[in-house]
């Protein structure tokens, strides 16, 4: 049993993301008119440029410790016995400054071949459940009534709700 735990974990977790996932809000670069197909090879020429302009610079930094002060504890008899204070380790995280920069190099790429950065709030269950399963191949007009469901093959399909 206990080698089941595991994958029980594992697929829990996996079905939480996918759950998260498709409740959140598609962020996307965004070109009325544009295919996906052309949307997402210009994000991959822009994603590349960006790596090659401003690339990974990994760089590890310590954190300072952490100093606990001690204490003193007195009993109902007015027995104190005072605690040393400690430190607690700072840690070491790693970081790339350069995400950033990067990522205003691919918004820029992407700016110049027309495509703007969106945000596309996720169709209520009642509309995804109406609407024919289908991916989007081409980027419609974006309204105020614009919704996205996300398919599970990864593709996306963007609603325009009626008024």
């Amino acid at each position: 049993m206990k080698h089941l735990r595991p994958r029980l974990i594992r697929a829990s977790l996996i079905y939480s993301i996918t759950l998260l996932v498709a409740c959140a809000p598609l962020e996307t670069y965004y070109k009325p008119g544009a295919s996906v197909t052309t949307l997402n090879r210009d994000t991959t020429t822009c994603e590349v440029n960006a790596l090659k302009d401003v690339p990974v610079s990994f760089q590890i930094r310590r954190n300072p410790p952490v100093f606990v002060p001690g204490n003193r504890s007195c009993d109902a008899d007015g027995n104190c016995t005072g605690h040393h204070g400690y430190y607690i380790d700072g840690g070491v995280e790693s970081y790339d400054p350069n995400v950033a920069l990067r990522n205003r190099v691919e918004t820029q790429c992407m700016a110049d071949k027309g495509y703007a950065p969106v945000s596309i709030p996720p169709c209520p269950d009642s509309i995804a459940r109406a609407t024919p399963a289908a991916a989007t191949t081409r980027l419609p007009a974006l309204t105020k009534k614009s919704c996205v469901i996300r398919n599970k093959s990864g593709s996306f399909q963007i609603v325009n709700r009626a008024p």
